[in-house]
């Protein structure tokens, strides 16, 4: 449980060191006593792991200053490598390479002592979300497809070359050939498509309501004026 990542570090030095003093807080100058200390440092994101569950867990990676004392140095050295030790042996845990930097003893206000840093993996199993209960069966009504034969005319009946013909709902495009026809080759064959005609600046929007799969029978589409 996240709510226990704490005890949870706290039970490992009692499983190592049992009686042991355990102390969270941060380091102080003077200790008396003897005992071991976790003081939280810093929390970060850590990368997910390929569980394929969906949602994925959260990973976060809680790093910990182990530090230990007592009224005899020579003790708080021993436990201080016997939690090194058990956590190299631990699967759970990950202890850095690098000592602790001079700085977090600084921004502490206490002077260097032995110690290490502890890496504790935190993990939230995010409650998955169930799926709707389909009552019905799924309806897949299919539309034939078919061409949609075209051809753009401007002032005088002139055939326009080279215009821009889309359809934007279906992301389809092509150009007018030199007699001014164009074709889209699958379109679906029922209901309205609109089309966008683009020529020397201009735009012209055009609702298609009928089939015109023939290319002798094409789709003729009037662009005039073409002056402003």
């Amino acid at each position: 449980m996240i709510e226990a990542f704490d005890e949870r570090v706290k039970d490992w030095i009692l499983s190592v060191a049992a009686g042991t003093e355990v102390s969270l807080a941060a380091p102080k100058a003077q200790e008396s006593g003897s005992g071991a200390g976790a003081y939280l440092l810093d929390v970060t994101k850590a990368p997910p792991s390929n569980t394929g569950r969906r949602p994925a867990p959260l990973h976060l990676t809680l790093r910990y200053l182990v530090t230990t004392w007592s009224d005899k140095p020579e003790d708080a050295h021993q436990l201080l490598v016997r939690l090194m030790f058990a956590a190299m042996e631990s699967a759970d845990y990950q202890i850095e390479a690098d000592p602790p930097p001079v700085s977090v003893w600084r921004a502490l206000g206490v002077s260097p002592r032995p110690a290490f840093l502890l890496r504790v993996p935190l993990v939230y199993e995010r409650p998955s979300i169930a799926a709707k209960l389909v009552r019905e069966p799924l309806n897949i009504q299919a539309s034939p497809l078919m061409s949609l034969h075209g051809l753009v005319l401007g002032p005088g009946k002139v055939p326009l070359a080279n215009c821009r013909v889309e359809i934007p709902a279906l992301h389809l495009s092509t150009s007018t050939d030199y007699k001014g026809r164009f074709c889209f080759p699958g379109v679906p064959g029922e209901g309205a498509s609109r089309l966008v005609v683009k020529a020397k600046g201009r735009e012209l929007p055009v609702v298609c309501d009928g089939n015109y799969p023939d290319s002798a029978a094409p789709l003729v589409i009037n662009f005039s004026p073409m002056e402003a």
